[in-house]
């Protein structure tokens, strides 16, 4: 019996093309307890970018005191072919992140605000309002270097200490990362309550505040199961950037209720269905992730991956 593929059926109004953001090495490995070897994290970038992923977050220069299996950032970067045609973005949480990210020859970066006072607090130890003074040198710095700048806002959707958070809240946040600078804005449902209407209602509200579709990228987590259903009420706004994690590996160290990522494999299966264009290669990435899986011990948190073992 040959394998089974998704019947493609088109949906009118929906993107011909997206871009998957791969965030597996950074985002998916920085809650592993064990740390992985560099090896190991150096070969699941290569065979991700191999995999044809546009784009492959490949770590942190945070401190190694707040994520320790990040530790080895620069050693990790120095392996990697930076000059590349793949971007292999990097997340920098300050100044000091910024100079490491530089010295290590990065092109390209990504900072990490908060959409809620208490999430800024414990997460950037700042306030909502005084994480902007944090960013706007970094952001100017990167840029005047030549270096890109994409900005993540986390609890986008919900937020475990405070509940529900309002939606211009997080239209004011996002506007004022991107007059900082940052060319693209990733919203976070970072624990993962999200629902298809919530999607559509922040979506129409940026694009109100003049923000475009082609501005903002989705991050959804699948905590409540929802992160594929969020996906496809995005498709229906016009997003044709989402953040996704092999495997479905992912967290956060900072929300104990943050669990993975939107695997890469299950929303590549849910575009192909659609007919939708992505350029990566099915196979390439379920093998990578059944070896990770390996490494880490335990199996993939992935439906696809699971169906397609």
């Amino acid at each position: 019996m040959g394998r089974a593929l998704p019947m493609t059926v088109r949906e009118e109004g929906l993107p011909e093309r997206v871009t998957i953001y791969e965030v597996g090495p950074r985002d998916g490995l920085q809650n592993e307890k064990a740390i992985v070897p560099l090896e190991v994290k150096a070969a699941f970038v290569e065979r991700l970018v191999a995999a044809g992923l546009p784009i492959v977050e490949a770590t942190s220069f945070v401190h190694p005191r707040w994520v320790p299996q990040l530790a080895d950032a620069a050693e990790l970067v120095a392996r990697l072919d930076l000059g590349g045609p793949t971007p292999l973005p990097v997340l920098v949480p300050n100044q000091r992140g910024l100079d490491r990210a530089i010295e290590a020859g990065c092109r390209h970066i990504a900072v990490f605000a908060s959409a809620t006072e208490t999430f800024a607090a414990k997460n950037l130890n700042t306030t909502l309002e005084d994480q902007f003074a944090m960013f706007e040198p970094v952001v100017r710095r990167a840029l005047d270097q030549g270096i890109d700048v994409r900005a993540y806002v986390s609890m986008c959707f919900g937020d475990p200490w405070e509940g529900a958070v309002p939606i211009e809240q997080v239209v004011a946040v996002g506007t004022r990362l991107l007059g900082l600078g940052a060319s693209q804005l990733s919203l976070g449902d970072t624990i993962g309550v999200g629902t298809v209407g919530h999607v559509g209602a922040l979506v129409e509200a940026f694009g109100a505040a003049g923000v475009g579709v082609d501005q903002l990228a989705m991050h959804f987590h699948d905590t409540y199961g929802q992160a594929l259903a969020n996906a496809h009420a995005a498709l229906r706004q016009g997003i044709t950037t989402f953040d996704a994690s092999a495997g479905g590996l992912g967290g956060c160290p900072y929300a104990e209720s943050a669990t993975g990522n939107l695997a890469t494999e299950d929303l590549i299966w849910m575009l192909d269905g659609l007919g939708i264009e992505h350029g990566v290669d099915l196979d390439a990435v379920v093998a990578t992730s059944i070896w990770m899986a390996e490494q880490l011990g335990r199996p993939s948190p992935s439906a696809v991956v699971r169906a397609l073992t």
